[in-house]
């Protein structure tokens, strides 16, 4: 028999299930746009630190040396960067389909 008081039960895990999935979505998204920040932030110093020690150079021998040491470290960063971001977005992805994972459990026989 269906009983009213079991409907509200639902309605309120589902609730409380969704502020929780929203409240982790939303450090996630928070958590990546610091990280996209710091990235930002570290590579416009590299760069600029770059330019500062190009401009000192006195040869070319010495400024491709800057040059090339500045591509390798800058992908490098990127690279790290990237598999971060990566990571994080992954992260959020799990968390936001939990909430979804968990009624599908409810809703899926065992297996025997």
């Amino acid at each position: 028999m269906f009983k009213v008081e079991d409907f509200q039960n639902y309605g309120k895990e589902h609730f409380e299930q969704c502020v929780a999935s929203a409240t982790s979505v939303q450090h996630g998204l928070q958590a990546i746009a610091s990280a996209y920040g710091d990235y930002t932030k570290k590579s416009f110093e590299d760069t600029k630190s770059f330019v500062e020690k190009l401009s000192g150079v006195k040869s070319l021998d010495k400024a491709m040396e800057a040059q090339t040491d500045f591509a390798r470290s800058a992908y490098e960063t990127f690279v790290a960067e990237s598999q971060k971001i990566a990571g994080l977005y992954n992260d959020l992805a799990k968390q936001a389909f939990k909430p979804v994972e968990t009624i599908v459990s409810k809703f899926t026989p065992a297996a025997n």
